[in-house]
């Protein structure tokens, strides 16, 4: 029991690892659901407009809260994996039938 009494505790603060989230959505797509509603309904100037950009906006702001909920950097990671598709290695179907005999 000696070692765990002598071993140092360093502070781990929540703000140097927490997600940068707006609204509970990811930052980046929260601001442009933002904007490209705000452009619309700057853009035409009327209430028909204005009630279809807030709709639009409150619906990505639903669909992004919830993205947040499965991971706060899920838009960052379908990035990065369609970026690495190339390198993913191939894989065997279930019914597949080999061609050559070293292979059960």
């Amino acid at each position: 029991m000696e070692g765990t009494e002598s071993r140092r505790m360093t502070p781990f603060h929540r703000a140097l690892h927490r997600p940068q989230q707006i609204m509970g959505g990811e930052r980046e797509l929260t601001l442009f659901s933002m904007l490209v509603a705000g452009g619309l309904i700057v853009s035409a100037m009327n209430l028909v407009a204005t009630v279809v950009g807030l709709v639009l906006w409150f619906f990505c702001l639903w669909a992004l809260r919830h993205m947040a909920k499965v991971d706060p950097s899920l838009s960052k990671v379908y990035h990065r994996q369609l970026k690495y598709a190339h390198y993913y290695g191939p894989f065997s179907r279930p019914f597949r039938v080999a061609k050559s005999p070293r292979i059960h």
